[in-house]
């Protein structure tokens, strides 16, 4: 066994002549396990949040979306969709309008923006499993319906089941012109709800899916699209397939994947996660002090230990690391209780859901916080408070003078 090791472990479990130190380094124990396990939980209920943005956007953001760079439309003609369904891994292409609109129902009005897509939207889009109410239906046969987002139906106090007020649809012609009315400035279309959906708040009250045929219709539209969503396979290599789009698409047309259409919210959430990281790693480092203080009382505590390892032949350097192994000690059991004890708090409440996000009654996605554990997270926290448990313990250790140990004399 390596002797730095096993005198380090037997000061660290047996009886010191003052009782304090003992108390200390439980504390020192005690103080690194909640800084670590304080960490991983953090950690993991990040990764938690995350995974549940991702899959609430997942459901309205396509994989891979196409815009022209320039403009609001494009000509689809323009566009080589027969080229893109042919490319290895690409399984749909939906064909989007988007356009600004006010919808008026009864006396309520709301200003929302029209997202009109082409039939495969309903294979590829997620949307159906995110409906509050209703059925997730746009077209039956010749009847076009249309799906509102739940903060939009609150606006307008709709109702499913009212089959005999549509929602009235106004969008400014392109030849506007005030002069012979209102009713010369907009063209306007009847249409139906068949449901709400309810993903996230900002979508919950812009968007309104309909029909691609309606909102053609509606905006006097031939073959001018705003966008051209793509679903892709599981198993697809996004990034080959968006870089061999791009190729395809030309510089006419801006290609973005998932995250790309929603940067601004995935940097800031990976910012957030970074900044408590550091937060409560400086927490860590506080907590730490208590293995400098043991380190010194032990120190002082051994110090006829330290002259008959003098006088046995022992060097400075080996009492040094009998030393700094106590320290990595404290250290190690801190880290490993602390993470076990985090894993076993992440478990309850992914197995069980026992801290609430709101009431039982509450509207929340989720009824309570979401944790995913993730090895990596573990790895970090243990390598984190290894390399702070060795800066604390080093100062200790390496002040320990020369002169100190020609004082020490035998009791």
């Amino acid at each position: 066994m390596n002797f730095p090791f096993y005198i380090a472990r037997r000061y660290l479990v047996s009886k010191k002549s003052h009782n304090i130190i003992n108390i200390i380094s439980g504390i020192s124990v005690v103080g690194v396990a909640i800084g670590a396990m304080a960490l991983i939980i953090v950690l993991s209920v990040f990764n938690g949040f995350d995974r549940l943005v991702v899959s609430l956007f997942s459901s309205f953001n396509p994989s891979i979306q196409v815009t022209a760079s320039h403009g609001k439309t494009f000509d689809l003609s323009s566009f080589p969709v027969d080229k893109l369904r042919k490319i290895p891994g690409v399984i749909h292409i939906a064909e989007v309008i988007e356009e600004d609109a006010l919808l008026k129902y009864k006396d309520n009005q709301s200003i929302v923006t029209l997202k009109g897509v082409s039939e495969e939207y309903m294979q590829m889009s997620g949307l159906d499993t995110m409906m509050a109410e209703g059925n997730f239906t746009l077209q039956d046969g010749d009847k076009d319906f249309a799906i509102l987002g739940y903060g939009v139906a609150s606006v307008l106090n709709a109702n499913l089941k009212d089959y005999l007020n549509p929602i009235s649809v106004y969008v400014p012609r392109r030849d506007a012109s005030f002069t012979g009315g209102l009713e010369n400035a907009f063209n306007n279309e009847v249409i139906f709800p068949s449901g709400f959906f309810q993903i996230q708040y900002e979508y919950d009250v812009k968007y309104t899916i309909l029909p691609l045929r309606f909102v053609k219709k509606l905006l006097s539209y031939e073959n001018e699209r705003t966008a051209l969503e793509i679903g892709l396979a599981k198993d697809a290599d996004l990034k080959s397939i968006q870089a061999q789009i791009g190729k395809l698409a030309g510089s006419h047309f801006t290609v973005k994947n998932r995250f790309q259409q929603q940067e601004i919210l995935y940097r800031i959430m990976i910012s957030e996660k970074n900044y408590i990281f550091m937060i409560l790693t400086l927490i860590l480092i506080i907590a730490t002090f208590n293995v400098i203080g043991t380190l010194s009382m032990l120190i002082l505590d051994k110090k006829k230990d330290i002259a008959v390892l003098q006088s046995m032949g022992a060097g400075q350097p080996l009492i040094r690391r009998i030393f700094l192994m106590e320290g990595l000690l404290i250290s190690v059991i801190g880290a490993l209780l602390g993470l076990f004890l985090g894993a076993v708090i992440c478990w309850v409440q992914i197995r069980f859901g026992l801290v609430r996000l709101g009431a039982a009654d509450s509207s929340f996605v989720v009824s309570a916080y979401p944790v995913h554990m993730q090895l990596t997270d573990f790895l970090v926290v243990f390598a984190t408070v290894m390399s702070i448990g060795l800066l604390a313990t080093w100062y200790p250790v390496y002040n320990i003078k020369k002169i100190h140990f020609r004082k020490i004399k035998l009791g």
